[in-house]
């Protein structure tokens, strides 16, 4: 056996358990809360097993792996999720924290962090997908609608009629977006131009792009720990 196929089990074991740890902090129920998922769902696979086979040595003992199984199954799946939402608790209110999230959508999304910003640390990132331009601001309410508004008729112009462009503030506020459902508000859009346009406005876009001074993207943990949340429990 390679070095590598005994060092993957274990990073992964490393990895789940540091998001355990991290998770834990912010979430001192969750032990209680994966036991519950475990116990619920395992039993209720378990029971499944029961109905379905024979309830000899055999059937008991499918229906104890099955279960045992689908208990771990959903300990994981919470665990990820929980692990995400502290990954955004962690990042929330801080410069950067949006296009940190941005960078969670898959192939097929091309995202453009802080292509406008202030000296208040107002961020303006971009997404360019199927549903055509998404302008994401995060800031100070006012003036990153302000900011929106200016980058919108710049977008809009080189987009011309091929892509709509949209915006969203990102927040807590009436209109706004929470940073935990930003990605999926994102996903969510109407889809409104082909693939064929899609790649012909990010060309477009590198024009304006070009033009830009360098943004002062903030250092530190903010653009990764939610991306970084689900490759943990990713492996």
């Amino acid at each position: 056996m390679s070095a590598n196929a005994t060092e993957m089990p274990k990073g992964r074991l490393r990895q789940l358990i540091q998001a355990y740890r991290i998770t834990k902090k912010g979430d001192p129920t969750l032990p209680l809360r994966l036991l519950a998922w475990f116990v619920v769902v395992g039993g209720i696979g378990a029971m499944a097993m029961l109905v379905l086979f024979n309830r000899d040595l055999v059937g008991i003992v499918i229906a104890v792996v099955f279960g045992l199984m689908s208990g771990l199954l959903a300990v994981l799946i919470v665990l990820g999720r929980r692990a995400e939402h502290a990954a955004y608790a962690q990042i929330e209110g801080q410069p950067g924290a949006a296009a940190g999230a941005l960078q969670m959508l898959k192939r097929g999304w091309d995202v453009k962090p802080a292509v406008a910003f202030t000296r208040n640390q107002d961020l303006v990132h971009r997404v360019i997908g199927r549903p055509g331009v998404v302008l994401v601001g995060e800031g100070n309410p006012s003036r990153v609608k302000q900011l929106l508004a200016t980058e919108k008729t710049k977008h809009q112009r080189i987009a011309s009629d091929d892509a709509p462009v949209h915006t969203i503030v990102v927040g807590n506020g009436d209109g706004e977006v929470k940073l935990t459902k930003l990605v999926r508000h994102v996903q969510k859009m109407k889809k409104e131009i082909q693939p064929a346009t899609q790649t012909a406005i990010m060309q477009k876009m590198k024009a304006l792009d070009a033009m830009r001074p360098a943004a002062p993207m903030p250092r530190g943990p903010m653009p990764t720990s939610a991306k970084g949340a689900r490759r943990q429990m990713r492996g």
